[in-house]
């Protein structure tokens, strides 16, 4: 069974709520990927999270929408080396991370205005492209 995900200190992934699956790779790699189970299916059950705040829970139910099956849990792979530790590992991190990035609070945008200037020059190429077309249209009949 897998170990409990640390993110923060408040934060944490139970070792219950991981479930590991080891299947095969695809890919290049000859003999080694038909014999040996190094894929790693990591599924976590979001709602067992702990030290989560519901805005942070929102936020990561969020970001994961895609990745969420039937159950409600994250599915999370990793195929990247030819080891499956490392695979576990990788797909652990990934957790990690997604985790942390539910946790950031996006920044407010702050609301502003174009400056006048900006305006001004805006309508100005505007004008000029609208004399340029008026130029290349065919001449009118007297």
């Amino acid at each position: 069974m897998s170990q409990t995900i640390v993110v923060t200190d408040a934060v944490r992934v139970p070792a219950h709520a991981i479930t590991m699956h080891a299947v095969r790779a695809s890919g290049p790699g000859g003999q080694h990927v038909q014999k040996v189970a190094t894929k790693v299916d990591l599924r976590v059950d979001l709602q067992a999270v702990e030290g989560l705040a519901e805005a942070a829970r929102a936020r990561l139910a969020a970001l994961c929408r895609h990745r969420v099956d039937a159950d409600g849990r994250l599915m999370v792979t990793s195929q990247r080396t030819r080891n499956q530790a490392r695979n576990l590992e990788d797909a652990r991190e990934k957790v990690r991370a997604l985790v942390g990035a539910a946790l950031r609070e996006p920044r407010r945008r702050k609301t502003s205005r174009p400056p006048a200037v900006a305006k001004e020059r805006r309508l100005e190429a505007k004008k000029h492209r609208a004399a340029l077309k008026r130029e290349r249209a065919r001449p009118e009949r007297w």
